[in-house]
């Protein structure tokens, strides 16, 4: 590969893909001076020069001038460098020119492996900061394979050169959820993390956090920060309580989040395939707070342990399936919610005290 080539190349990417020409022309230099050295033994010092206006580059080896020569590879006596320029004096450096020959050897064994290898390295960079900004958002992806055998499914996220795949786990997918090749879904990007082959993308339809951003985006009011999500409890596909709080005491909480004739609140459900969503106001008295977690039973009485985060809470005796909710759920939600262990009894076992 020539070095009008080389450059011309590089003009190309950074116009087309917006990769650096300077990114790209530091790995070429790299490249070329390691293979000098892999091919000169004892040779260190390897310079070269890029002039961009005239689109060349030149090797250079740099030596020292020295009194006696130990080294051949770093250092040449001060009677050779005196035949080159009569200016030298022991203690200069001495750049000498890579026969343009060799480098041409040089160059075009390595230019077209380092560009494709830049290449990458740049796409792959560019990906990572360009997803490593959005952790903890929404995105859209399309699903474009179903593995069969884990139920992993493959999705394509962004376009153009941002784009990038990734893999939503079987586990990380919701329950009963059937997804099919060719749909658009809306994911929660948990992580970006480095990796040889590139970055990988975490991504999920199981975190809270895709209910809070899908409320986000929904109601203006929590975007604008008026109402304010305080607390999300979620068993994905099934049901999520979630805690919302106003910073405008003209603003309903609840009624922001569910919307005119419940269209808000609709959307998300629906975009979580018919996952039920409880949304409760948030409370700093903890006894009211643990009773408006366990909507929609009625609670008689929330009596809290005099150390650690713990309380009894009295319920009608025709509100205690209700409160515990199917297999428990209902309670579980709830105490997740609080972040306190709730012991749910009926009104007569008080009176039995």
């Amino acid at each position: 590969m020539k070095c009008d080539e080389i450059f011309a190349a590089l003009a190309m990417l950074e116009k087309e893909r917006g990769i650096s020409q300077t990114f790209m022309m530091d790995k070429i230099v790299q490249a070329l001076t390691t293979a000098y050295k892999r091919d000169h033994e004892g040779v260190e010092n390897v310079v070269v020069d890029v002039d961009e206006g005239k689109r060349e580059l030149k090797m250079f080896v740099q030596k020292e001038v020295v009194d006696e020569v130990e080294n051949p590879g770093t250092q040449m006596s001060l009677d050779d460098a005196k035949a080159i320029s009569a200016k030298y004096n022991v203690g200069d450096i001495v750049n000498i020119p890579v026969d343009n020959i060799e480098f041409g050897r040089i160059a075009a064994g390595n230019g077209k492996q380092v560009i494709i290898q830049g290449l990458r390295e740049a796409e792959s960079g560019m990906v990572y900061d360009e997803y490593n900004s959005k952790q903890h958002e929404i995105l859209t992806g399309v699903v474009t394979r179903i593995d069969p055998r884990t139920g992993n499914a493959s999705l394509r996220i962004g376009t153009g050169t941002e784009a990038t795949d990734a893999i939503l786990l079987a586990g990380e997918q919701v329950k009963g959820e059937t997804l099919i090749e060719g749909q658009r879904i809306k994911v929660y990007l948990v992580d970006v993390r480095r990796q040889s082959r590139g970055p990988q993308v975490v991504i999920s339809r199981t975190h809270p956090g895709l209910v809070k951003r899908l409320f986000e985006l929904e109601v203006p009011e929590i975007y604008d920060g008026t109402v304010e999500i305080r607390s999300i409890a979620r068993e994905a596909g099934s049901r999520t309580k979630m805690a919302v709080w106003s910073n405008d005491e003209n603003v309903d909480p609840i009624g922001a989040c569910v919307g005119p004739h419940g269209q808000r609140v609709n959307s998300i459900v629906e975009e979580l395939r018919g996952e039920k969503i409880d949304i409760i106001k948030y409370s700093d008295d903890p006894a009211e707070y643990i009773a408006a977690a366990l909507a929609p039973a009625d609670v008689v009485d929330v009596r809290l342990a005099e150390e650690g985060k713990a309380c009894r809470v009295i319920v009608p005796d025709d509100q205690l399936s209700l409160a515990i909710g199917k297999e428990g759920q209902n309670a579980r939600l709830a105490a997740r919610l609080v972040g306190y262990k709730i012991d749910i009894k009926p009104e007569s076992y008080r009176e039995e005290e």
